[in-house]
């Protein structure tokens, strides 16, 4: 609803005009100060001597003054870097040292020595601070009550460098070379757009063992929305064992019961999953109890005349009715759109060295640097939704925010007062939106093939 017709409501009208005005500035103020206490935060673990001596790989590195110490070289990586190595750094030194043009201050030598002296697991800690500050100081969105936790995996194209693809293994066609490939996985919240984990990992990896290690920071009150490929007796059990809750769709022959269920006709039932030889070994393996568990199934008719199946620990029908799951279940669409982003917006497949370390670094740095741009719009899609004067629901335009956080964040993390920049971004995030139209529906385009990135041909910055 916009300001003339919250006031409108009220008698007094010019008098309420002024009250309502101060509240939204001030409203507005704290927006802006949670994310420079955000930015702030960051630095400041950036820079502790703490972070550094973890994250160096030799006690004996970054204790000199050089052009590139610890810290800028943690700035440097989170530029979402794209091009070549001495453009991305002489447009760095530009920024810092606020010239008018770009400045040689370091080679990309001095670079990829430097690069080798820091663990990845930086970036990954990184990650998980802001998740961390972002639902401790951050008003989010729930789901009844829970935060909505989809998982899903893919793969991305890695250099074709025998050190890289010794480690992550090839994909061998029989149409053309042998590629390259990790596999990769991220727990996401869908309501809040935060990545709560993330793992870029060998191909030969499969996807549950990847969710199963995003399931080691689940919380009580968590709900996680997993696709078909996920089911398994060992990986609900070990959901449950954190005191948290699954819906998940499961493929109509993946098991008896639920082959049994959909020639019953019926649109939801009450059933007992018991593990096999399998699922007992590996809960075994694990830790995990193996006694059968109470589960609900879900049938969802859809238009085509198609069935979707969904499995659910949710089992009270007072709280959670039928009727929701439907909706459920679409929630975990964002999760897809998360990797739209990541690899035809941020181009994670564009990576800024030769070695397995640099692998991981470029893509930890980046969905880093997602996860801050992430928390950093999140006040400025508060500003959208409380706008009710409109046809459609809008969001923020994450694809544009990206744009606008190559560079600024270099500013956010090297200037001493940024509370003017905080505002000018965040009134900008606010402008920049888009209508969600409900029930939009386009086929999914299975044989994209999305263009390599090769080292030795970057694009232009």
């Amino acid at each position: 609803m916009s300001l003339e017709n919250i006031t409108n409501s009220y008698h007094g009208g010019k008098k309420w005009i002024q009250i309502l005005k101060i509240k939204l500035m001030l409203a507005w103020g704290m927006h802006c100060d949670l994310c420079a206490n955000l930015i702030e935060f960051i630095k400041n673990i950036i820079t502790s001597e703490e972070f550094i001596s973890r994250h160096r790989k030799s006690e004996k590195n970054f204790t000199r003054n050089r052009c590139l110490p610890f810290a800028s070289m943690i700035i440097f990586m989170m530029n979402l870097i794209k091009c070549a190595l001495q453009v991305e750094l002489d447009h760095f030194f530009q920024l810092i040292n606020g010239s008018d043009l770009p400045e040689r201050v370091a080679s990309k030598a001095a670079f990829s020595m430097a690069r080798k002296k820091i663990k990845y697991e930086a970036f990954v800690e990184l990650c998980r601070k802001v998740a961390s500050f972002f639902y401790d100081h951050f008003p989010h969105k729930r789901w009844h009550g829970f935060r909505l936790m989809a998982v899903d995996g893919s793969t991305i194209k890695v250099p074709k460098v025998d050190e890289i693809s010794d480690h992550f293994g090839v994909l061998n066609s029989p149409k053309g070379d042998p590629c390259p490939l990790a596999r990769i996985s991220h727990m996401f919240d869908v309501k809040n757009k935060i990545t709560i984990d993330a793992v870029i990992s060998p191909f030969k990896q499969g996807e549950r063992t990847l969710a199963a290690s995003h399931f080691q920071l689940l919380k009580p009150f968590d709900l996680v929305l997993l696709d078909r490929g996920y089911p398994a007796f060992w990986l609900f059990t070990l959901i449950l064992s954190k005191m948290a809750d699954f819906c998940a769709r499961i493929g109509s022959s993946h098991l008896k019961i639920v082959r049994e269920f959909i020639k019953s006709g019926k649109r939801e039932d009450i059933i007992t999953l018991k593990p096999d030889a399998d699922a007992i070994k590996k809960c075994n393996t694990l830790g995990l109890p193996t006694k059968p568990i109470k589960l609900r199934l879900i049938r969802i008719d859809l238009p085509q005349g198609q069935h979707v199946v969904l499995i659910t620990s949710l089992l009270d029908t007072n709280l959670y009715p039928y009727e929701i799951f439907e909706e459920l279940y679409r929630m975990r669409w964002p999760v897809e759109e998360d990797y739209k982003l990541m690899k035809c917006r941020i181009e994670i497949e564009n990576f800024s060295g030769k070695s397995v370390e640099s692998v991981y670094q470029d893509f930890h740095a980046k969905v880093f640097t997602m996860n801050l741009a992430a928390a950093l719009a999140h006040p400025a899609q508060q500003t959208v939704d409380e706008d009710n004067d409109r046809k459609y629901k809008y969001q923020v335009n994450m694809t544009h925010i990206m744009s606008i956080i190559k560079d600024t964040v270099v500013l956010l993390f090297t200037r001493s007062n940024i509370s003017v920049l905080v505002r000018r971004l965040l009134d900008l995030f606010s402008k920049t939106v888009e209508p969600v139209r409900p029930d939009r529906k386009y086929p999914r385009n299975i044989k994209v093939n999305r263009k390599r990135f090769h080292l030795a041909y970057k694009p232009t910055r």
